[in-house]
């Protein structure tokens, strides 16, 4: 397995989110993966930036790489704080006019105040960028498998930021797949919270199907998507499938929910797999022989497959249960 590392990851500040990121999770998964002889570590060729306005708006990009200038342009104090929003639209706006207050256009962007953009955040967030598409690209090169280490990436919209996210790392990698002669790309979501970003960038699409097993959106974050009903719109009705379950649904239930999704998967018949991954081992009662069944279940769908770290423990297990079986 050929992995994508962000040697900039820690350059962007911990969140403080109910997400309960640490970015440390990634120096200790790249340690257990050079441990356990997992495969070849690189650092990723930098992408143009027109590959991510395939997935996020030119506004957004814009805002996100100049904000921290504009911030300390604003007082050089500043460059002692983080930046967090203090107002946003109580509803979503997506064709609202970018305000020329730079509070307001950072509200327009941010969807929570537990997401702060520091100096190294455009650096951070961009390296991941790269590491992901260089994952995807990677697929279409050879590689039967690949894994993107860098920060999570779920919960950022096309056009704003938040749970920690700044650029959609899985969204990023399918629109690259796509982008470079694919048809068909199946995104399976086993992070434990639910990656609405990704869901809403390809909610109308029937070119790749999103499925996603997650803590029940009622008692965790993002809370306001992920729920059973959400299936698609338009041309991607069908197209997105939720699982969601509950902390306590023991690992069972949490496996043949994997399974329904693996059966959704071989009825769509993608061409290529991503899976966002991590945070399993602190919910649902998954244990190490679990994540390598997960692994393993995986391997058996028998495609190329770009793994994407979105934080927490055991994402190692998984892979390889994963390269065990193939």
């Amino acid at each position: 397995m050929l992995t994508f590392y962000n040697e900039h990851h820690a350059q962007q500040a911990p969140c403080s989110g109910p997400w309960d990121e640490h970015p440390d999770a990634l120096a200790l998964t790249l340690a257990e993966f050079e441990r356990r002889g997992l495969g070849r570590i690189v650092t990723p060729q930098g992408v143009p930036l027109v590959s991510l306005e395939r997935v996020h708006t030119p506004r957004y990009l814009h805002f996100l790489r100049s904000a921290w200038s504009a911030w300390t342009a604003l007082d050089p104090a500043n460059a002692q704080r983080n930046l967090l929003p203090t107002l946003w639209p109580a509803h979503g706006v997506p064709s609202a006019p970018e305000p020329d207050d730079f509070f307001a256009r950072l509200g327009l962007f941010a969807s929570d105040s537990g997401t702060p953009i520091g100096a190294g955040t455009w650096l951070a967030a961009r390296t991941g960028a790269d590491c992901a598409i260089n994952a995807a690209h990677a697929l279409r090169v050879g590689e039967r498998a690949s894994f993107a280490l860098t920060r999570p990436g779920q919960h950022a919209r096309a056009e704003g930021f938040g749970g920690g996210c700044f650029l959609n790392t899985a969204a990023l990698a399918a629109q690259h797949l796509l982008d470079d002669g694919l048809g068909r790309v199946a995104i399976l979501d086993i992070a434990r919270h639910h990656g609405g970003g990704a869901q809403d960038i390809f909610y109308a699409r029937s070119d790749v199907l999103a499925v996603s097993l997650h803590l029940d959106p009622r008692q965790a974050y993002p809370f306001y998507s992920g729920h059973a009903g959400e299936q698609g719109a338009g041309a991607g009705l069908g197209y997105t499938m939720n699982l969601p379950l509950g902390r306590d649904c023991g690992s069972a239930q949490w496996l043949a929910a994997l399974e329904t999704a693996c059966v959704k998967l071989a009825m769509f018949r993608p061409e290529a797999l991503v899976v966002p991954l991590g945070g399993l081992a602190q919910c649902f009662g998954l244990q190490g022989g679990d994540l390598l069944r997960i692994g393993e279940r995986i391997a058996h769908l028998d495609l190329p497959t770009v793994f994407m770290f979105e934080g927490g423990h055991g994402a190692v297990h998984i892979l390889e249960g994963f390269e065990t079986a193939a």
